[in-house]
Formats: C-alpha cells, sequence, structure tokens
C-alpha cells in the first residue's frame, strides 16, 4: 500500500555527477536510519552498485553504510528524504522508469522488511 505512494513524481534532479529522486519512508511509522539495510535503485534495467547510493535526511548525507550507525537522524513517517546516486554524466534526457526497493530491519521484528516502489519519470 505505501509502496505506490513511495516516489515523488516531481522530485527527480539530474546532474554531471549522477541522479537523485525524493522518497518516502516505505513503513507506517518513522525509523532511525541505523535499520536501512538497503536501498537499491535500478532505472531503465540497470542497477546501480550500493556504494555509489547515498540518502540525505534532515539535510544530513550519508552513504549506506554509514547510515547503518546513525540512530540520532530519524525519517519522520510521510516526509520525503532524498536518495542520490553517483552515475558520471547523469541520465540521459527522457522518460525513465525507476524502481526502488528499501531493505530495512526493524529491533522488534524477527526479519527484514523489503518494499519496492515503481515510477516512470522524464528528465
Amino acid at each position: 500500500m505505501l509502496e505506490t505512494h513511495m516516489l515523488n513524481p516531481n522530485g527527480y534532479k539530474n546532474s554531471a555527477e549522477g541522479f537523485a529522486f525524493q522518497m518516502r519512508v516505505p513503513y507506517y511509522r518513522g525509523f532511525s536510519l541505523s535499520i536501512i539495510r538497503n536501498i537499491q535503485v535500478c532505472v531503465d534495467g540497470v542497477e546501480y552498485p550500493r556504494e555509489d547510493v547515498a540518502i540525505t535526511v534532515n539535510g544530513e548525507t550519508f552513504t549506506l553504510e554509514e547510515a547503518r550507525t546513525v540512530v540520532s537522524n530519524r525519517w519522520v513517517f510521510g516526509r520525503f528524504g532524498e536518495v542520490s546516486v553517483k552515475k558520471e554524466g547523469g541520465l540521459s534526457a527522457g522518460e525513465h522508469d525507476i524502481q526502488v526497493t528499501v531493505t530495512i530491519a526493524p529491533s522488534y521484528m524477527p526479519m527484514q522488511l523489503v518494499k519496492t516502489g515503481h515510477a516512470k519519470f522524464t528528465v
């Protein structure tokens, strides 16, 4: 249910260093960044390496590995965070298809939760 509203249709940016998009927490409540295990980004069938993905929440930017240690920054339910991906030259002009899969590990659950959002956008 929350996956359908995960990606901001107006939140895509492109630059010479890569691209970025805005997304909401795909969970029924907010959480500290430390429970994020992965954010997989696939655009037009190309999956980007985890090392090239970073997240900005509340004005602070972290790699996915750094985010695992962040307990003082909460991603509040309903608010957009920005996911940036390194890609030299950014994306080509035109329409693109994006799929984002977020894996989180809440401490009070015996398993990890995986949610996927999908959208088309134009740069």
